[in-house]
């Protein structure tokens, strides 16, 4: 992978808010949280390189106490071009948050100038009264110099937040989210063709930090493979610890979050999977750790059946692939390669691949199909919402249902499938397509649109008038171009 790739969307944002500072002659502040490894660091970092400006890059310690930040962070600030004299700034810190930001703003040049504070919730994990004191210095030092300043964090809820009404900080920042590099992104890494592209993206998890280990052309298959000799390989390290840094104790969310990345997707399911002993996890308790873990942590992703008619049950799924691969594969060929047996590792990982993958691509086709129809490139102007559809039974179940609304839609304009095999789309999957659209609530034969998304294409004996649209690889990745 190329030291730097992708996020051309951030880096202009990111500039346009330097030169808003320039401009006003007066601070900018914003928030930018993401997953661990999603590459907010090396994002910034980019951007401070490129941008000219002297800049300050302070990482907070896990751990470290309040005298320990302080000090490392004036340490930092001397060594930073910001100060115009060093031996103006404090050697050795009093713990004191407020002297550090004063001793800041002194150092801060009349041009325009970056401040990053990397792990930010680790410094109020330390120090009750850090968003105070940081609040108390950008409204009555820091905002009134031409600083751009940046606070980076992994911990989703902690960023969100650090600018809650109820917080010191609230009105003062911008929310950035950085979500991990879109297909095309991983493709332009790695230099795949688009079905393998999509392979890619689906180990990878778009993860910058496991891309950089991935060497260019190499398909997924055969860089598992080559990983599986390497247990400290990044394909596994990196969702291990994105889990002991979210969840480093095996409790009842650990326990929930094994089991849908073992596969259990209905609340019921989830609930016998996550008991104990003493049976079922109680919906009682289950209930506000599922959302928990979906809106807090965002670590899972719930969809509800889209149609006309409202339904149930909802199913629950991991929203990271590389995470939810991880809990589904490769924690077991991780064991297995730890005991200095790649080849049974590697079996393992061959033996779910196909089955799993079909699974993960869905959510990645849904999504490919929305953005399309954003861009006015779909038959079907009005569809705003791409989801699937299942009764209680789970038969039928329809992969992909185009709507103008969701969950409870006013029209369905398409029904499809998604096969992501190496062997086509053929009669069989057709006649399975149709008898699966009858069921959803809202279809109407002959007026709502049949979609193929497919990784090898449609058999030569299907009628080229039976599908409304064929979804292959290339149009998949060329939805994020």
């Amino acid at each position: 992978m190329p030291l730097f790739v992708g996020r051309d969307a951030e880096l202009a944002l990111l500039g346009r808010r330097l030169n808003r500072v320039a401009d006003l002659a007066s601070g900018g502040a914003l928030a930018i949280r993401g997953r661990r490894q999603v590459g907010k660091s090396r994002l910034v970092q980019e951007f401070c390189d490129r941008a000219g400006a002297p800049y300050l890059f302070f990482t907070a310690t896990k751990g470290a106490s309040a005298v320990e930040s302080v000090t490392e962070f004036l340490s930092d600030l001397r060594d930073s071009a910001l100060p115009a004299d060093r031996e103006e700034i404090p050697a050795h810190g009093s713990g004191s948050w407020p002297d550090a930001f004063r001793a800041l703003s002194a150092a801060l040049p009349d041009r325009p100038s970056i401040v990053v504070i990397d792990e930010l919730p680790w410094l109020a994990e330390q120090d009750n009264l850090f968003d105070g004191a940081l609040q108390t210095a950008w409204d009555r030092l820091l905002s009134r110099r031409p600083v751009l300043l940046l606070l980076l964090g992994s911990d989703l809820h902690m960023m969100e937040r650090l600018t809650a009404y109820d917080r010191p900080f609230y009105g003062r920042a911008d929310n950035l989210v950085l979500g991990p590099l879109n297909p095309a992104e991983t493709g332009e890494a790695l230099g795949l063709d688009a079905a393998d592209t999509i392979d890619a993206h689906l180990v990878s998890g778009g993860l910058p930090g496991i891309l950089r280990a991935w060497p260019r052309g190499v398909p997924a298959l055969s860089f598992l493979e080559a990983e599986c000799a390497d247990p400290a390989s990044p394909v596994f390290s990196v969702p291990e610890s994105s889990l002991l840094a979210e969840f480093p104790a095996p409790d009842q969310a650990r326990r929930v979050l094994e089991a849908i990345g073992g596969g259990d997707r209905t609340h019921a399911n989830i609930a016998a999977a996550a008991g104990s002993r003493q049976g079922v996890l109680a919906s009682g308790t289950l209930s506000p750790l599922l959302h928990r873990l979906v809106t807090e942590k965002q670590v899972l992703a719930m969809d509800l059946p889209l149609s006309t008619r409202a339904g149930k049950p909802a199913l629950y799924r991991v929203a990271d692939s590389n995470l939810r691969l991880y809990l589904a594969v490769l924690r077991v060929a991780h064991t297995q390669a730890r005991r200095g047996r790649p080849e049974v590792a590697f079996q393992q990982v061959e033996r779910r691949w196909t089955s799993w993958r079909g699974r993960a691509v869905e959510p990645l086709v849904r999504e490919s199909l929305e953005l399309a129809s954003a861009a006015g490139e779909l038959p079907w102007a009005e569809v705003e919402a791409v989801g699937g559809w299942w009764n209680r039974q789970f038969d039928p179940e329809v992969d992909l249902v185009g709507a103008d609304r969701a969950p409870v839609a006013g029209r369905v304009f398409f029904v499809g499938s998604a096969k992501w095999l190496a062997s086509p789309f053929d009669r069989h999957d057709l006649s399975a397509m149709l008898r699966g659209a009858a069921a959803v609530p809202g279809f109407a034969p002959g007026e709502t649109g049949l979609v193929v998304a497919s990784r090898a294409g449609l058999a030569p004996d299907i009628p080229a008038e039976s599908i409304d649209l064929r979804w292959g690889p290339e149009e998949l990745i060329n939805a994020w171009c």
